[in-house]
């Protein structure tokens, strides 16, 4: 099963993608948010190169682990999306991924100039990475 995951902001969307066994994730491209809320044709392009199976959507939860308002947001907009695309969508704990994802590419040697267009989907791969992970190890246990 492929799996898209996007990072949804309110000015870009950080994709990431799995293989087609969902054993990796990998980070795939930056879109500006109103491309992917309207279906635009770049988002419709990458649907159809990678054919996913489920769209995962990061959620932004608190630290706690509540859902606030921007939660709401992404949870809207993540319907729209998997609605228009006939995908359905499902949705992982995204936080902290942001600031994993800044904390790797400052390793590589980038400034925060040189990060800007990367953090969004490597998050994406993070949070996605993350999930596969969990779904392997609940079906080795059972």
């Amino acid at each position: 099963m492929r799996v898209l995951a996007l990072d949804i902001g309110e000015k870009r969307v950080g994709i990431a993608v799995s293989d087609p066994d969902g054993l990796l994730a990998s980070p795939v491209c930056v879109m500006p948010a109103d491309e992917v809320r309207t279906f635009a044709r770049p988002f419709r392009n990458l649907l159809e190169d990678w054919e996913p199976d489920l769209l995962l959507c990061g959620l932004p939860l608190t630290l706690s682990g509540e859902e606030g308002p921007q939660a709401q947001r992404v949870r809207e907009f993540a319907a729209s999306v998997g609605k228009s695309a006939c995908i359905p969508v499902e949705f992982a704990d995204e936080r902290l991924s942001s600031t994993e994802a800044k904390r790797s590419l400052r390793e590589k040697g980038l400034n925060e100039k040189a990060m800007r267009g990367k953090v969004d989907m490597i998050a994406a791969s993070l949070f996605l990475q993350a999930w596969l992970d969990a779904r392997k190890l609940s079906s080795e246990d059972q």
